[in-house]
């Protein structure tokens, strides 16, 4: 959708972007280009600017977007009986929620967890303190007998635990570097200013990126026509190990739009990945407006399946969100609520549809599931595991 056709925000917000704008171009006055990962970080984080740190109402249908959690409590519901089947093998638990939206979800699965085996601590994991805010009314709204179990963290655990991290459309908002394919070599897609507007300007790879991209095309066995640009997470590894390596043994499920490696790099896929959502509306203009719109790559689940090798972790299994969530008891949910009458069976089965239904969530969302110490196999991916495809 190009973005002149996109709505206007208001004055105050403009405003607001304006300010962070300004930000980026002193920061861009250093050397006159910087890494759209810089930009990109700036404009999702810079404090009280950034789009998830500004307070800007971001989920839900006034929002930009709405999440699996937000259509109803179905998804969590499939999700709790997955956490259930781990808490078994582990008894005493903790769950991790890394990036907890509008706290729907949390209160959701909480709500949905037998009294005998909810975990000692939810624990979400924000950067946001506005969100924060958000998740916390939310929980207390939606849960108040259970929000005594909540707790937000600054930053991962620092002591052992065990038990599940959730990350629901989480790693598509970790800032990714882009690169070009040239006829000599290996390029950095930077931003740079002309004429006042922000625009793309290209350099030479730093050694990291060049190595980075060498190996995708290595792994993948896929040779990068001249003119191929794409995305790279270059700290997803680190990432990994930040939000797990105190786990000492649980499960953490990614759930997330994107493709197995040999996927994600087609050669028809030559202009990447990057995604922007505004106001319900998806385009690709990533300078629209910096600070108001999020902005999005689809993953890499093979890179994240490498990231969890290096670090101690099992792939547990990979699988479509369908499949994941049918795998999970989404099929017996819906019967149990098809023994009540009228509205509520009828917006179950709705949400059923937008869950698993190739067209809309059910192929563009996949699931990879990391363990640590884990005995018994992991129940939502029972029936379909495309480990194979990574």
């Amino acid at each position: 959708m190009p973005s002149n056709i996109l709505p206007e925000p208001d004055d105050e917000l403009k405003r607001l972007s304006a300010s962070l704008c300004s930000r980026i171009r002193d920061e861009l006055a250093d050397d006159g280009m910087m890494p759209f990962s810089r930009f990109m970080e700036m404009a999702l984080y810079e404090p009280g600017l950034g789009y998830y740190s500004a307070g800007l109402h971001k989920l839900g249908e006034s929002g930009d977007f709405i999440t699996a959690p937000e259509m109803g409590p179905l998804f969590a519901n499939c999700l709790a009986r997955q956490v259930s089947g781990i808490a078994v093998e582990l008894g005493r638990y903790d769950v991790l929620e890394i990036g907890a939206g509008t706290g729907q979800m949390a209160a959701d699965l909480l709500r949905s967890l037998p009294p005998d085996g909810l975990p000692a601590r939810y624990r979400i994991l924000e950067r946001s303190a506005d969100l924060r805010q958000v998740q916390h009314d939310r929980i207390l709204s939606a849960a108040p007998e259970l929000a005594d179990r909540v707790e937000w963290l600054d930053r991962p655990p620092t002591s052992d635990w065990q038990g599940v991290v959730l990350a629901n459309e989480v790693l598509d908002a970790l800032t990714v570097e882009r690169f070009r394919v040239a006829d000599d070599g290996v390029e950095q897609i930077c931003v740079a200013l002309k004429d006042g507007r922000f625009c793309w300007s290209n350099r030479p790879a730093p050694k990291e990126l060049q190595q980075a991209v060498e190996h995708v095309m290595t792994s993948s066995g896929i040779e990068f026509a001249p003119g191929y640009r794409s995305e790279i997470n270059l700290h997803l590894a680190d990432w990994l190990d930040a939000v797990t390596c105190r786990m000492k043994q649980g499960l953490a499920l990614f759930i997330d739009y994107g493709y197995p490696r040999r996927e994600y790099y087609r050669a028809e896929r030559s202009d990447g990945t990057l995604m922007c959502h505004y106001r319900h509306r998806a385009h690709d203009d990533v300078f629209f407006w910096p600070g108001l719109q999020d902005i999005t790559a689809w993953v890499d689940f093979t890179a994240l399946a490498e990231a969890a090798d290096f670090h101690g972790l099992d792939v547990e299994g990979y699988a479509s969100q369908s499949f994941f969530l049918l795998g999970c008891g989404l099929g017996r949910i819906l019967e149990e609520h098809h023994q009540s009458e009228g509205a509520d069976a009828l917006e179950m089965n709705a949400q059923a549809r937008q869950l698993t239904l190739p067209g809309m969530m059910g192929e563009k969302f996949q699931v990879m599931g990391l363990g640590r110490g884990l005995v018994a196999p992991v129940q939502g991916f029972s029936l379909q595991d495309l480990r194979y495809r990574l």
